[in-house]
């Protein structure tokens, strides 16, 4: 009998998501992904790295190039500016 070898996804906790997006935020440059590793205040596993990495393009918020990745989300004004105001929304 085989034994057959099954491969389970980690998913990221929202925690280490906004962790990295903090990271990235604050860098305010490229940086390499082993560059970021190395940044961030806990270690991550590099596959869990790459999922928040993929979900954080997806949703607009980095761009990964050749170079590295950088974080190019602005949120849109008006909503920070009503957040300031304290209207709850």
């Amino acid at each position: 009998m085989r034994a057959e070898q099954i491969q389970i996804m980690h998913s990221p906790t929202l925690n280490t998501v906004i962790m990295v997006e903090n990271v990235l935020q604050e860098a305010r440059e490229i940086l390499k992904v082993a560059e970021l590793k190395r940044m961030l205040p806990k270690q991550v596993m590099h596959g869990t790295l790459l999922r928040i990495l993929d979900y954080l393009q997806q949703s607009g918020k980095i761009l990964i190039t050749t170079k590295g990745v950088v974080w190019i989300y602005v949120p849109p004004k008006e909503l920070e500016r009503l957040k300031e105001g304290g209207l709850e929304i």
